[in-house]
């Protein structure tokens, strides 16, 4: 379907009446719009009848005041213009609405916190692209029937009422969050009402993920073994088999609450656990003292327990790799980019949040004991298990997902191997190293959600 971008001009309510819209003569030959007789103008969930008016040597859309109050346009948007002959509606669009956990307005330069440089290179990806995007938390949720609450980017930011969004990106970042009964039926109602498709709609758990990739032939030679800990016997055979074995978390994110296991000379098992004040270590005599130590913990924490890896070090630190894996325009998965997170120098784990630090594949990897073509081959073959277990996810686990933050690691030998799957992934923690104004992860998001919205 062909399109053209408009800019949205705001008249004043006594100049243009509600049902008149007015657009330039060459947009509607281009994609040939009647003029003169009833339309429907739809953006989002938004419809009204119009009728539109041609204006010569003029490339942008005319509405008045009150029409730009329901839609929540504000002047100077950038849009895609789309018509359908079959059922005579003229489309503005694409529009996307991100869901995100907390907004702050009070603070009218930060309203999202962390996340505010994201929102407002959004915003400015989609004057380029053709767009148009708001943001809107689980408070906002359930005020008006068939619409809501959100914030706009209008020389400064600012709230206002809004249509529901072709498409939803769901960024929530808390689980207790996601889990809101309002927040679940907001989702279920707007893909049942208005046909709007929301991605990334849930979170992952780490046993979630190995369970259903195991099924996956040719996913298997990239999986540690992995088992959902849950009696001393497990934890015993686990090491048993190996010499090293890692207690995760199921729904732990940034490297929290990680416990390394090790065997020792003497029969004993030194654990490492992350904390906030570094790393605690602890020595147990037996793995029936181990497990009883940890019997409280899973009264509240279940755990994954994970074959330890031989994994490369950089002077003495581990290194492993993240990469960003997203839908791109034809709705096919793409690797955004890998980066090497080198681990800080008292931890274990590699998250930023622990000291950890960015490197390109190529760098980090050259002063590791990888054999030369190992070296040589690292990011193409991270590239292609990464494209690999994206699309294992998609086809193993019944949820819609355009962007996946997936951690790799390679053994001295040069196998990759999944660490876990991330499906919010940070917007600071998977940047490029590459600087630019607005990022390749920023770009795909919006080139797969206006593929979604049929733009």
């Amino acid at each position: 379907m062909s399109t053209k971008k408009v800019t949205i001009q705001v008249t004043g309510s006594g100049i243009l009446q509600d049902d008149v819209i007015m657009l330039g003569e060459g947009v509607l030959k281009a994609l040939k719009i009647p003029s003169g007789r009833p339309l429907q103008l739809q953006f989002g969930s938004y419809r009204r009848e119009v009728t539109v008016i041609p204006v010569p040597r003029y490339d942008g859309l005319r509405i008045n005041q009150t029409v730009a109050s329901k839609t929540g346009l504000v002047p100077r948007s950038v849009l895609s213009v789309s018509y359908r002959s079959a059922s005579r509606t003229l489309r503005l669009g694409p529009f996307i609405s991100v869901l995100v956990s907390q907004d702050y307005p009070d603070q009218p330069d930060r309203p999202f916190g962390s996340i505010t440089m994201f929102c407002h290179e959004l915003v400015n990806a989609c004057r380029k692209q053709g767009a148009y995007v708001s943001f809107f938390t689980p408070e906002d949720i359930g005020a008006v029937t068939g619409h809501i609450q959100g914030w706009v980017y209008d020389d400064g930011w600012k709230k206002t009422v809004l249509p529901i969004a072709d498409v939803v990106n769901n960024r929530l970042t808390s689980r207790k969050l996601e889990n809101k009964p309002s927040v679940q039926h907001f989702m279920k109602e707007v893909k049942s009402l208005y046909g709007t498709q929301t991605f990334n709609e849930k979170f992952l758990d780490k046993n979630e993920v190995f369970d259903a990739l195991k099924s996956i032939t040719t996913l298997k030679r990239v999986l540690p073994e992995s088992h959902l800990l849950k009696s001393s016997a497990t934890l015993k055979t686990m090491c048993s088999k190996h010499p090293v074995v890692f207690l995760k978390p199921v729904r732990g994110s940034l490297g929290k609450g990680i416990i390394r296991v090790s065997r020792q000379i003497d029969g004993s098992f030194l654990t490492l656990a992350t904390s906030v004040g570094g790393t605690r270590k602890q020595t147990y005599a037996s793995l029936d003292k181990l497990y009883a130590s940890l019997s409280g913990k899973m009264k509240t924490t279940r755990y994954q327990i994970q074959q330890g890896l031989s994994l490369i070090d950089n002077s003495g630190r581990p290194v492993d790799f993240r990469a960003l894996v997203q839908k791109n325009r034809s709705g096919k998965w793409s690797v955004t980019s890998i980066v090497a997170r080198i681990a800080g120098g008292s931890h274990y784990v590699s998250n930023l949040a622990r000291g950890g630090s960015l490197s390109t594949v190529k760098e980090a990897v050259a002063k590791t004991q990888l054999p030369g073509s190992a070296k040589a081959s690292a990011y193409a073959n991270l590239h292609t298990a990464a494209l690999d277990i994206a699309k294992g996810i998609e086809h193993a686990i019944p949820a819609h997902f355009g962007e996946l933050g997936i951690d790799l690691a390679m053994d001295t030998t040069g196998r990759v191997w999944l660490l876990e799957v991330n499906s919010k992934p940070s917007k600071n923690d998977n940047t490029p190293l590459s600087e630019s104004k607005i990022r390749p992860s920023v770009k795909a998001m919006l080139e797969y959600s206006s593929y979604l919205a049929g733009f």
